[in-house]
This record gives structure tokens, C-alpha cells and sequence, in this order.
């Protein structure tokens, strides 16, 4: 993994359904190794799902080290799109780093309410992807929606991070089959592939899989799932 992809400050955002809470959940797991003498925050600014958001994850992230910086009134009826509090006196430090979980284009338009302070402090977006999701199983609807979400924010997207997943269905097959997927959405972007997500929960021998596929030097990122059973 490039882990100069990671910065102090790391946003992940997507379309909705893409899967990108349960990957920015285990990238602020994944920052704990590589900044183990910093402090890492999860802030949640996803409230277009009350079903998959960090929010939901906070013991898992607690258990790893992790500070869940969420909305004061996340999973209520009063839930809105606002950065916690802490969240403006993090952006910029050195001290800390923090990973954003981004909603669609309501958490885009917040955040983009310290593109200023951001882009001073420097950042990573991270742009997931899904090639399961029928409004980006296209390579070039991907890219439109890259731009819907940069346009919100008033940020760039500075990698791409290919989910493709069934869920609790997914197959080895899968995640090999959409390899060429997520390397044409990185190349039609404009921006590297960071890496294909995997579960071994879901799909153990996937390691192997894309070695018999002729891909075992494309850069594999494994997950536990953080997102809520909801049967």
C-alpha cells in the first residue's frame, strides 16, 4: 500500500451504496499502524444513510484506538450535516490525523464550508467506487459522479479506491473480475488507483485469486466489516 496517500487529513467520499463508510472505518484502523505515535479521529459527516455510517462503528473504533468524532445528534430525528465540533481545530494539525466519512453531496456542501482551511492544511480524497452500484458500474458515470462530488465540496479527488463488492455475497471471482474496472475509472479520473478493497470474512483466498488472475502486484486493501447487520 502507498502509504503517501494518507495524509493527516483524509476524506473518503462516494456515490451512496458505494461502501465508502465501511473503507473509511478500516483506513482509520490502517492510520493507527502508520501513525502509531498520533492520535486518529473518525469524523462522520454521512447523514444521508441512517443505516451505513461511522457513526454505527464507534465501539469497533474505540477498540482499535481510534477517537469517533460524530454529529451531537447522529441517529435522532434532529440529525443534520455538521462537522463536530473538534473537527475545525484538527484541520491542519500535524499532531492528529483524521479521516472524514463524506455523504453523498449533503456532506459534500459541509464540508466544503472549510475548503479554505483544508486546502491550506493539504489533504487526501479518497474516491470510492462500486461496480455493483447501477449509477457508476460505468467507468464514465463514475466520473461523472467525481465531478457532482467536487463541485460540492470544492475539493479534488486525489485517489481512487475500487470497492467493488456483492456484500456478505461477494466471491473471489468478483473482486478479481472488477480489477479492470477500477483501474479504467482511476485512468478515466485523472487520479491512481489507490487500491481494491477485499473482505477475508467474505472472501478469504482472494489473495490467490488475483495471483492466478496475473494481478498479484495490484495493491489490495483488507477490511473487516464495520457496517451495520440489518438482518
Amino acid at each position: 500500500m502507498d502509504n503517501t496517500q494518507l495524509r493527516n487529513l483524509s476524506i473518503v467520499a462516494g456515490h451512496y451504496g458505494a461502501g465508502k463508510t465501511n473503507f473509511a472505518v478500516n483506513l482509520a484502523i490502517w492510520a493507527k499502524t502508520v501513525f502509531p505515535g498520533l492520535p486518529v479521529h473518525a469524523a462522520d459527516l454521512d447523514i444521508v444513510n441512517p443505516y451505513f455510517r461511522t457513526a454505527d462503528a464507534v465501539p469497533l473504533l474505540r477498540e482499535h484506538g481510534i477517537d469517533p468524532l460524530i454529529p451531537a445528534f447522529a441517529n435522532t430525528n434532529v440529525d443534520i450535516p455538521s462537522l463536530p465540533p473538534r473537527m475545525r481545530g484538527l484541520i491542519g494539525s500535524k499532531n492528529d490525523v483524521t479521516i472524514v466519512d463524506v455523504g453523498g453531496d449533503d456532506g459534500s456542501v459541509a464540508l466544503g464550508m472549510y475548503r479554505q482551511a483544508i486546502l491550506e492544511a493539504g489533504y487526501s480524497l479518497f474516491y470510492v467506487v462500486n461496480r455493483f452500484r447501477p449509477l457508476i458500474a460505468d467507468p464514465e458515470d463514475a466520473v461523472g459522479c467525481m465531478i457532482e462530488i467536487e463541485r460540492a465540496c470544492g475539493l479534488r479527488c486525489t485517489a481512487l479506491v475500487n470497492n467493488s463488492n456483492l456484500g456478505a455475497e461477494t466471491t473471489e471471482k468478483d473482486i478479481v473480475d472488477c480489477v479492470e474496472y477500477g483501474r479504467e475509472c482511476a485512468r478515466r479520473c485523472g487520479i491512481p488507483l489507490f487500491c481494491h478493497v477485499w473482505c477475508p470474512e467474505y472472501a478469504p483466498d482472494t489473495p490467490l485469486f488475483m495471483e492466478k488472475g496475473g494481478y498479484a502486484e495490484e495493491p489490495l486493501f483488507p477490511i473487516v466489516n464495520a457496517t451495520k447487520r440489518l438482518f
